[in-house]
């Protein structure tokens, strides 16, 4: 990987007040001029995304939101959208204009993010031009909840001091579980089943596959890669049996038949369900295939958009191996990118990607939703291991999984 991907990034959204200074403080944040910045109150209507490094904080995820003020139709309808993007926010920074002070625009957003558990940072604008006394900022940290840092973007007044803050409040464990890294001893030999991805351009691997070799380094074990009919042979030739076998999900059946079964056997697909979001909330909603019945609603949601192959996973192999578990046709529905419905009450099932380009906030946010709706969620892999007779050997890594399973 030449950059860090977007679901691997610290998500940092900057909220606050239309004409706040929350285009400007990222503009100082990043060093550079990535925000359109005018005097004129709305100029961000929508959310803007953009990959950046901020030293020394690292690769993060800068999302630039429309005023929370905003008013009229349209101006409710930007402010929803900014009030969607706290599904997937690591870290939220609120931004105060000290004309305005704090009051119910910032005190209802404090709420909803204290409500998800999300870590906060609040600052007062444009303190070149008008610094509050410290009289007036106290008033402001106990209605939030938290402390405020004048700074100014102009002049960089306490810009330093807020990429401490963003350190100090960034979500210890915001990145999940080792991709696979926290299975294996160092001096371990993991074997990796690739088949060429049509979808993925010439010379490149898929983000899971390429994501994976690199944990294994980082772990000190070894990888050999493989395509799926060079497999057997690439067994053959180790001098002792790996300790993990990672394939494609479409592969599972061929590889399983040829890796011995004394050897630990999962997908690329499972990892990242692990490594994004809960495995045994995933493996668990497995068993409502067994209770699905012609004629049900199912929500088949990617967390990306690509170019779809003649037999794509989710629009065609996935649809075709529940109609033959179900014995009959069901009611499919897809969603793409960033779009997830919040009523799920019509599903019976959800068939969720592996959520590569997802951050691991946003993809727990949708399990979330789906269990408080009370409908079951699987993923890819966990699908395709259970619709081949193979889901307890893939899960066998992973115990408490299996045990979700199973009951």
């Amino acid at each position: 990987m030449n950059e860090t991907p977007k679901g691997s990034r610290l998500h940092v959204a900057i909220f606050g007040r239309r004409n706040a200074g929350k285009s400007s403080l990222i503009n100082a944040l990043t060093n550079q001029d990535i925000a359109l910045v005018s005097d004129v109150p709305g100029t961000t209507t929508d959310p803007v995304y953009k990959a950046m490094e901020i030293l020394p904080v690292g690769p993060v995820m800068i999302i630039d939101t429309a005023g929370i003020d905003d008013s009229g139709e349209l101006g409710s309808m930007r402010v929803e959208r900014t009030r969607q993007v706290l599904n997937k926010t690591d870290l939220a920074i609120l931004v105060i204009d000290p004309a305005a002070g704090v009051a119910q625009p910032e005190t209802e957003l404090a709420a909803a993010i204290r409500e998800r558990s999300i870590s906060m940072v609040a600052v007062v604008s444009k303190a070149d031009l008008h610094a509050p006394e410290p009289m007036a900022i106290t008033p402001w940290e106990e209605k939030l909840g938290v402390p405020v840092l004048p700074v100014s973007s102009h002049t960089r007044q306490g810009i330093e001091d807020l990429k401490r803050r963003m350190i100090q409040a960034a979500p210890e464990h915001w990145e999940g579980q080792p991709v696979i890294g926290d299975l294996l001893r160092p001096g371990d030999t993991v074997v990796l089943v690739v088949p060429i991805d049509l979808a993925a351009p010439k010379g490149r691997l898929i983000l899971p596959q390429v994501q994976t070799i690199r944990d294994v380094l980082d772990y000190d074990a070894y990888c050999v890669v493989t395509k799926e009919r060079e497999l057997r042979v690439a067994l053959a030739n180790l001098k002792q049996l790996p300790r993990i076998v990672v394939t494609d999900s479409q592969e599972f059946s061929k590889v399983a038949a040829d890796t011995p079964p004394e050897v630990w056997l999962t997908s690329f697909s499972i990892l990242m369900a692990r490594h994004k979001g809960d495995l045994d909330t995933l493996a668990a909603g497995a068993k409502a295939i067994e209770s699905l019945q012609p004629g049900d609603s199912v929500l088949i949601a990617e967390g990306c958009t690509h170019h779809q192959q003649a037999d794509d996973i989710g629009k065609v192999k996935i649809p075709r191996w529940l109609r033959q578990a179900v014995g009959g046709d069901l009611d499919f529905h897809w969603t793409t990118g960033g779009d997830f419905p919040s009523d799920l009450s019509r599903y019976r099932l959800i068939v969720h990607c592996g959520a590569c380009m997802l951050n691991r906030r946003e993809m727990l946010y949708r399990l979330s939703i789906a269990r408080e709706k009370g409908v079951p969620i699987v993923n890819y892999g966990v699908l395709i291991a259970f619709v081949h007779g193979i889901l307890p050997r893939a899960l066998k890594p992973f115990p408490s999984a299996g045990m979700a399973f199973e009951t």
